[in-house]
């Protein structure tokens, strides 16, 4: 997050990660506050009862890379100063599925198991020790796993790099998206 304005030098190493703390702890407030650190809420979606969470995910996406490319179209930030982790097709795909079989097993995702610890609930607790439990096992298995690791490598990957248009296309295909996700969704939570 803090990647343009630490690339310019407009602050140092420790004034980033106090940034990163503040950020954190208020991300993980409003968290709480949107109800986010219930697992009950958190797999509604699983059984097609609550779509809170795939809203507010469709939300902040939108608006953080509209957001990101508005300013860097205004040259206020340098899109390549802002760290995008590098695609390895096949390897992710594997980490998702693992992800969500975690996510849909314990009701939480790595951020709101640290909002669900912060609040007391000892599900959370749990979560988080399965998540050092799984981190440590990739950490002693990686060397065996580094061929597939590292297979697929598609480098630092955007659909606009990808197709060859301008990230606005690519936006304006999201927001359609986005658009007919929410009425969907709406559509089935209301019955209809």
């Amino acid at each position: 997050m803090t990647a343009p304005l630490y690339g310019y030098g407009m602050f140092g190493v420790n004034t980033g990660l106090m940034l990163a703390v503040l950020l954190g702890v208020f991300f993980g407030f409003f968290l709480e506050r949107g109800g986010l650190g219930d697992p009950h809420k958190l797999t509604g979606v699983f059984y097609l009862s609550d779509f809170t969470v795939p809203k507010v995910m469709l939300t902040a996406i939108i608006v953080a890379a509209s957001g990101l490319y508005l300013l860097s179209d205004l040259k206020l930030i340098d899109m390549n100063k802002i760290w995008i982790v590098p695609t390895y097709f096949w390897p992710q795909i594997v980490g998702g599925a693992i992800f969500g079989a975690g996510f849909v097993l314990s009701g939480y995702c790595p951020g709101t198991a640290i909002t669900g610890l912060a609040t007391g609930r000892l599900d959370a607790l749990v979560t988080m020790a399965g998540i050092a439990v799984g981190s440590l096992m990739f950490a002693v298995l990686y060397p065996y796993l580094e061929g597939f690791y590292v297979y697929s490598s598609l480098g630092r990957s955007t659909w606009q790099g990808l197709l060859g248009v301008n990230h606005w296309v690519v936006l304006a295909v999201l927001y359609a998206v986005a658009a007919v996700m929410f009425y969907m969704m709406e559509r089935f939570e209301n019955g209809g």
